[in-house]
């Protein structure tokens, strides 16, 4: 039904607001689902957690201290980022420098949560989001870990997006090609999600969140039923 409704393709809600959030712990295939949503329903696409990678990546770049807060803080107002917010493209670029594959590498996935945490540059970087969102005319599918409930909390479909640690822990390991151990899996996953979450909660709704657990599901089945939730949301289908 919801395949119909939209279409392949479909422009919803066409000249209104339509800000979806998702939130998510590791693995839980939010970044995939979500830009397959956004690319279904024509929107523009954020992934928040390339922010804070490329961050992260510039940091090290830099020589900061990861644990120098003020450093880490001052060097989010002044990096100078680019990222898509294309469903056709993936781009990521701190100075012309194009790091599109270098933030998914395993040092920068380890070292991310020191920088996240860091609460001055958490607020610089959710600053830039919402002027992302603004520059869309809040048309934009937004994920990350705290969208939902401090990014975007009037968009106009919120929902969080979570699976079991197993389903979670196979699935990054598939996307990352088999390159990583259990243990760096585990670290990469459930390690990272333990110190995020000092922050932010990202593993329970918020009030008037819809939790879509894909856990059974496959991407297909995922995607299909955020966009059961989206239809309901807005449309009362």
């Amino acid at each position: 039904m919801t395949r119909e409704f939209f279409g392949p393709e479909t422009v919803a809600r066409p000249g209104k607001p339509l800000v979806i959030a998702i939130d998510g712990p590791s693995g839980s295939g939010k970044s995939s689902v979500s830009k397959e949503v956004a690319r279904r329903l024509k929107l523009a696409y954020l992934d928040t957690g390339a922010m804070y990678r490329a961050l992260t990546w510039y940091c090290l770049k830099t020589g900061l201290d990861l644990q120098d807060g003020a450093a880490v803080e001052q060097a989010s107002k002044v990096m100078p980022l680019e990222i898509s917010t294309s469903t056709a493209t993936e781009y990521v670029a701190v100075d012309g420098t194009d790091i599109t594959d270098e933030i998914r590498d395993p040092l920068i996935s380890s070292s991310v949560s020191a920088v996240a945490t860091t609460l001055g540059a958490r607020t610089e970087l959710i600053r830039r989001q919402r002027q992302l969102i603004d520059q869309h005319h809040h048309r934009m599918v937004v994920e990350g870990r705290d969208i939902t409930t401090v990014v975007a909390p009037n968009a106009e479909v919120r929902m969080l997006l979570t699976a079991s640690e197993e389903a979670r822990l196979r699935r990054r390991g598939i996307q990352l090609g088999g390159t990583q151990s259990k243990e760096q899996l585990a670290a990469q996953v459930t390690q990272r999600d333990a110190k995020d979450s000092t922050v932010v909660n990202f593993t329970q709704a918020a009030d008037g969140v819809v939790t879509l657990d894909s856990s059974d599901l496959d991407f297909e089945e995922t995607v299909e039923t955020a966009l059961a939730i989206v239809s309901k949301v807005i449309y009362g289908d």
